[in-house]
């Protein structure tokens, strides 16, 4: 599938590609924390100046929080444009006790590359930086038009991203969206995702008596901020989990025959769950299997809580404060901004006399579902068979990645590639993540034909009017 050249440069320098890697990884690109802001820069930066010496022309887009990245290589009116996306910031790092290696050190143990952002995402986003580079040196130009989008806050839930999306429509415009982010189903089956549950990310600050106050002298007489939120976030779902939020499954698309009958084919072991997570108890929802539970089925979730004395030892107060953060994922047609709505108006019904409640929302995007049917979905699997030698599955994702609704609806884009290259072993957002030598290798392998095989079967005359609009968009740029 690939030309013998391409594959041959790709194995020749697999060694270099991986130290490349390996410095884009060194950088602490932790979007969450404000003195990594720099760092954050710094890699976008880094990556800019990387497909420049590509011969791609782009700039840094600045944000109201961390830049975008964006280069472009579109030359041919007749071909088709693929716009290609990736995020170059990662997690906190969290206890570095817990890393077997600094995170921001990488290092290679058993051919596996361990250090923070190595699976999610700068590994994933530098196949297709890779594939890019074998297919340049060896042919001498792209096999179709390609567009570079980095963005640098996508663990903060692309707070801008809806922003400089609808107000860069005609810089983004493509005829094919592929996502360099996502997992395969295990470790020895690749796929490819066709839907994403949305996110609604909340917090919730309880308070109470102006001032911690003595639990003997006033308990039983005021409001315990800690009690009253244990009332509220219980009062969300029930002992099934379910949520107990009313209307909040009044928009649920259930899921279609033909999905449960995909799903239910899939290899799916409770074991690996078990020995994955150390969770051995399966709990889906009642009437839907584990897979539809945490794929297609929407969810409450307490992330953390808060409040109270809790150092070694006992102190009896009655705490000022407590807090909790609290996520839902929802599922099509429901509405994030609707969940929303429901969420504050349940909060505030349930909060009890003598405290009051701060809520603020800090995340909220739609989910997503694009059709497994299309000639780019078709063209993604021949060349996924292709990279990893086995045929992929078609999956939904319990994750959210919300700039992909967003790309969706400002730029009208229906071809959505989501293929990722991790293991779900990678430890992603965990302590040593880490990306197999195997997987950064057949991913290049694959977004490299990815990038022939759309070039084979996209129609071109729908691509045309997209470059020429775009063309005369450059010739104004300051790049």
């Amino acid at each position: 599938m690939l030309p013998e050249q391409v594959l041959r440069h790709i194995d020749d320098n697999m060694e270099r590609y991986t130290d490349e890697l390996m410095q884009l990884i060194a950088i602490p690109s932790d979007s969450m924390t404000a003195s990594h802001a720099g760092d954050v820069r710094r890699a976008a930066e880094w990556l800019l100046a990387h497909v420049s010496r590509l011969g791609f022309n782009g700039r840094i887009y600045e944000t109201p929080g961390h830049p975008v990245v964006f280069a472009e290589m579109c030359s041919d009116l007749a071909a088709p444009t693929l716009l290609i996306y990736g995020h170059y910031d990662v997690q906190p790092e969290g206890d570095v006790k817990d890393w077997h290696s600094p995170p921001f050190s990488p290092e290679i143990r058993d051919e596996t590359i361990y250090g923070r952002g190595a699976s999610d995402d700068k590994g994933q986003l530098f196949t297709y930086i890779k594939a890019i580079e074998s297919i340049l040196s060896t042919e001498g130009k792209l096999p179709l038009n390609v567009k570079l989008f980095f963005e640098g806050e996508e663990e903060l839930g692309s707070p801008n991203m809806e922003a400089f999306v609808s107000q860069h429509r005609e810089l983004l415009k493509a005829d094919v969206i592929a996502v360099s982010d996502g997992a395969k189903f295990s470790k020895d089956r690749p796929a490819i995702e066709y839907g994403l549950r949305g996110l609604v990310y909340m917090q919730l600050d309880v308070t109470g008596p102006k001032m911690d106050v003595h639990s003997g002298v006033y308990g039983g007489g005021i409001t315990n901020p800690a009690t009253a939120l244990v009332q509220i976030i219980s009062s969300m779902r029930d002992g099934n989990g379910k949520s107990l939020i009313p209307g909040f499954y009044d928009d649920v698309r259930d899921i279609s025959t033909r999905e449960r009958k995909q799903l239910a084919e899939l290899p799916f072991s409770a074991e690996s769950v078990c020995e994955l997570t150390g969770a051995c108890t399966l709990v889906p929802e009642e009437g839907y299997t584990f897979l539809e539970s945490t794929w297609a089925r929407p969810t409450v979730e307490i992330n953390g809580i808060w409040g109270g004395y809790q150092e070694e030892g006992s102190k009896t107060i009655i705490p000022s404060t407590a807090g909790a953060k609290v996520s839902m994922r929802i599922v099509p047609d429901q509405s994030a901004e609707k969940i929303v709505r429901l969420f504050e108006e349940h909060v505030r019904k349930v909060t009890p006399p003598g405290v009051t409640v701060k809520i603020t929302r800090h995340a909220a995007s739609e989910p997503v579902i694009v059709s497994q049917d299309s000639h780019a979905i078709k063209s993604a699997k021949a060349a996924v068979e292709y990279g990893f030698g086995k045929e992929p599955v078609f999956i939904r994702s319990g994750g959210s990645i919300g700039v992909v609704l967003t790309m969706k609806k400002w730029l009208e884009i229906e071809d959505i590639l989501l293929i990722g290259f991790a293991d779900p072993e990678d430890g992603e957002h965990s302590p040593n993540e880490h990306f197999r030598l195997e997987n950064y290798y057949n991913g290049i392998k694959t977004t490299a034909a990815l990038m022939y095989n759309l070039a084979q079967t996209k129609k071109l005359e729908e691509a045309a009017p997209i470059v020429e609009r775009h063309t005369a968009h450059q010739q104004n740029s300051h790049y």
